[in-house]
């Protein structure tokens, strides 16, 4: 009895097998591919490496050109970004009579 005990503390004591040099991903791999481990620390690698193994599925979206390549359409905003853009139609300035600036701006007045 007192063999099996010792040997299972050696066992414990002993630094698990762990590929050198590698990823995370590999650790992962290799603890949960021990079965030596526990299984809830086994499971537990095993969720943590699963998104690296497998890949996520994910909707994509498809779109329609309306009869139009996308080269053509992409073409079309190089030439339109070479451009300078449009300016918008400015501001009309009101111009105002400096002895009107020296009276209370009542019309200015947020309340």
């Amino acid at each position: 009895m007192l063999a099996t005990i010792d040997a299972a503390l050696a066992e414990l004591e002993q630094e698990p097998d762990a590929p050198d040099g590698e990823t995370s991903l590999k650790l992962l791999q290799a603890i949960y591919k021990d079965k030596r481990q526990p299984l809830n620390v086994r499971v537990r690698c095993a969720i943590e490496a699963l998104p690296f193994e497998v890949p996520k599925l994910s909707a994509t979206a498809i779109a329609t050109m309306d009869e139009r390549s996308f080269a053509a359409a992409l073409d079309r905003c190089i030439e339109r970004s070479k451009s300078p853009p449009p300016m918008p139609n400015a501001p009309t300035i009101e111009l105002v009579d400096a002895t009107e600036l020296k009276k209370p701006m009542a019309r200015f007045r947020r309340f």
